[in-house]
């Protein structure tokens, strides 16, 4: 697989662990250099977060596996990005609306 630099994943989770645990530990995943945890929706059992990683070499299966061992799951992939380089998205019309 190519050089993964940028994960976005919609995720849903227990309440437990909390955001901060999930965070500290996807981010000692060897190729993890940061780690942006967000609550989108809170539910009375579960809560559904947005998980932003970067790092030199994200490693997709260590990550999705200690999110899987945490009792969360993957619900889509978002946004990758992979190369030298992040590439941001160019505003377009579409996106100014």
């Amino acid at each position: 697989m190519g050089n993964i630099r940028k994960l976005v994943l919609d995720v849903a989770k227990p309440l437990e662990p909390t955001i901060i645990e999930m965070a500290a530990v996807l981010s000692k995943i060897e190729g993890t250099a940061g780690v942006n945890v967000s609550v989108i929706e809170l539910d009375r059992k579960v809560e559904n977060i947005r998980i932003t990683l970067k790092g030199p070499q994200l490693d997709s299966e260590k990550l999705f596996r200690a999110i899987k061992r945490m009792g969360a799951a993957v619900h889509s992939i978002d946004e990758v990005a992979t190369g030298e380089e992040i590439v941001d998205h160019a505003r377009t019309l579409e996106i100014r609306k």
